[in-house]
């Protein structure tokens, strides 16, 4: 990695680190998710930068991929809520999360996901295998009584890439591969007081172009020439209802699924309807890491 790419990815760390605290700062009770979100990516680009996918919040049961859209009217009261940012300096990304408990019912759940985080950053280094770091962050997550949420994982990042190899297991899944030197990677355990399995919600809200053909009608075309400019990187329906209007950006995703232009990601829970924390960290891997989304409280 030279160090013009290498400073890219501390940048975005830097950036999405304040973006996601100023986020917490604004999870209160009485507040609304939507505004939060706006106010989220507005800071993203005042500091700087360009969302790497859309801020999401997911509550409770909920572990990820929960995004307003323009009508959403939801209200904070006693939820356990996760805040996961990225962002993205000339593609160069850094995506982290936290979890906030308003009920005051769940701060060793949060406690969890954020132990068994730090403790995975502290065996980060070439040579490390996956296996390791999921077993790490296995054994910090049960020793509070919890559950590893076993199919949700860390990941590579890569240039205008939020999900490459290596995936991150949150267990130890026997994974002999190494981390490499310069490997840039998200870890993000999850605990869940329930199943540890997640599964899809509807409808989904974020969404990933695949395919840049197969539609024809106007206003489809239209939709297809701004999201051509995310450059392969998630969206949101809510920035497409802003440009367009909910009726005609519920037209076009319509078109553009059917022509399997567009990858759904839906909401993901617990199964078994267990409350869900998250804690998520940037890191480029080296003898000693770099963890680009450090916060200095």
């Amino acid at each position: 990695m030279d160090e013009k790419t290498l400073q890219k990815y501390i940048d975005a760390g830097k950036i999405a680190s304040e973006a996601l605290h100023y986020g917490k700062s604004l999870i209160v009770k009485g507040a609304k998710v939507i505004e939060i979100l706006d106010a989220v990516e507005e800071k993203i680009v005042e500091l700087g930068g360009k969302p790497a996918f859309p801020a999401q919040i997911s509550l409770n049961e909920f572990a990820a991929h929960s995004c307003s859209d323009l009508n959403d009217e939801t209200v904070l009261s006693d939820q356990i809520i996760k805040l996961d940012v990225g962002v993205h300096l000339d593609g160069f990304i850094a995506d982290n999360a936290l979890t906030v408990d308003l009920s005051g019912e769940h701060s060793d759940l949060v406690k969890a996901s954020r132990d068994a985080l730090n403790n995975a950053l502290k065996i980060i280094k070439p040579g490390v295998t996956l296996g390791e770091i999921g077993g790490i962050i296995h054994d910090t997550i049960t020793n509070y009584g919890f559950a590893p949420v076993k199919n949700l994982s860390g990941h590579g990042l890569g240039e205008y890439q939020i999900h490459v190899p290596p995936s991150v297991p949150n267990f130890d899944n026997g994974n002999e591969n190494v981390l490499k030197e310069g490997d840039v990677i998200a870890i993000e355990p999850f605990a869940s007081t329930g199943a540890g399995i997640v599964q899809e919600s509807s409808p989904a809200t974020v969404f990933t172009l695949t395919n840049d053909s197969g539609v024809r009608d106007p206003i489809s075309r239209k939709v297809l020439i701004e999201l051509k400019k995310n450059n392969g990187l998630p969206f949101a329906k809510r920035w497409l209802e802003k440009e367009f209007g909910s009726a005609k950006t519920n037209f076009a995703l319509r078109m553009l699924k059917r022509a399997n232009c567009v990858e759904e990601h839906p909401p993901l829970f617990d199964q078994n309807r267990g409350m869900v924390s998250q804690a998520e960290h940037t890191v480029i891997v080296f003898e000693k890491p770099v963890v680009t989304t450090w916060y200095e409280e």
